[in-house]
């Protein structure tokens, strides 16, 4: 494996062998398996859980990494092709990732959405220009609209808590008081359709998901047997649910506009998960969210402090699944 940069780029059964690899390292560890094996990481936006799990997973594997942050304690990085470099970064990319490339045998990147342009966010024309520099293999540590490892996280989690292949999977649009990137819910909607489940888009007018996020997503239920759609109908979409992923995202319809955005989600503090969301659930829908999140904005404490919540194993199976794609694209080359 050369690249992990989107879960759509691999089989099913490539994605199942990779989750059996992750059990078998979460059982039987391999402390030397990647001993004098480095890892270089580029997080041009902040992070806790895949900075902390990637340097984690490496150590625990016997290698080591390094962590460059653009602007903090290097130079800013400018990304933009053809720029006219008279302000703040002293460097481009097209010089800096080569070079930290040279340094280490697996690079990860993770460059968020601007949030400006749709086409271009879902185009990936940053994280795609990044990666075209990269000879070496590379890990997407979040994009524009892509979260492959969090998808593979998340599977992972859907089968600890034995959550059928084919149950109903609600991904459930929740309140931020500002609009955030595409990037987890296009990834953890492709996975769990890619796994086989009933899945339902539940959201509020003006945030349905882009027609590629969710034309991709339906290919992906085609093959593996599983149902896709979406609709604002709260009731309709939780009744039955095994799972309730709550994830916030910025509205599609104006993208880009934050006053339209804001004015859309001013009505919209109700879309809080709380107890009262899992009335015709099944008795034992599980609550998913891919962290970081706010507490009594996005979801309630008595969801998150509940039995239904399993946000901290989700987030401990980031070191888990990590360490599996590590070992299979690092151990013996």
């Amino acid at each position: 494996m050369k690249r992990f940069v989107d879960l759509a780029d691999f089989r099913r059964d490539e994605v199942l062998a990779l989750l059996d690899l992750a059990r078998s390292l979460q059982a039987h560890p391999q402390p030397q398996a990647l001993a004098g094996k480095i890892l270089g990481l580029l997080f041009f936006n902040p992070s806790l859980r895949t900075l902390a799990s990637f340097q984690a997973a490496m150590a625990r594997l016997g290698g080591s990494s390094f962590v460059i942050t653009p602007g903090e304690g290097s130079w800013r990085l400018e990304t933009r092709l053809g720029a006219v470099m008279d302000a703040d970064a002293a460097e481009h990319v097209r010089e800096g990732i080569p070079v930290l490339a040279s340094y280490c045998d697996a690079l990860g990147i993770r460059a968020f959405a601007a949030c400006k342009d749709l086409n271009d966010d879902l185009s990936e024309t940053v994280f795609n220009a990044m990666a075209d520099l990269v000879a070496k293999p590379l890990i997407n540590l979040e994009s524009a609209a892509n979260h492959p490892c969090q998808a593979l996280a998340d599977w992972k989690t859907l089968d600890d808590f034995a959550v059928p292949q084919n149950g109903k999977f609600v991904l459930s649009w929740a309140y931020h008081p500002r609009a955030l990137p595409l990037a987890v819910p296009a990834a953890v909607l492709h996975m769990a359709a890619m796994r086989g489940m009933q899945v339902v888009v539940l959201r509020p007018d003006g945030y349905a998901l882009p027609r590629t996020i969710m034309d991709k997503a339906a290919r992906a239920a085609a093959v593996a047997g599983g149902t896709l759609q979406e609709t604002s109908d709260r009731a309709a979409a939780l009744a039955g649910a095994h799972v309730v992923y709550a994830k916030e995202w910025g509205a599609t319809a104006p993208y880009g506009d934050a006053e339209a955005d804001a004015h859309l989600r001013s009505t919209l503090r109700d879309w809080c998960v709380r107890d009262s969301w899992f009335a015709t659930t099944r008795v034992d829908c599980r609550l998913m969210h891919c962290l970081p999140v706010r507490r009594n904005t996005a979801i309630a404490d008595e969801v998150l402090d509940g039995p239904r919540s399993i946000v901290q194993h989700e987030a401990h199976n980031r070191l888990v699944v990590q360490m599996a794609v590590l070992h299979q694209m690092l151990q013996g080359v």
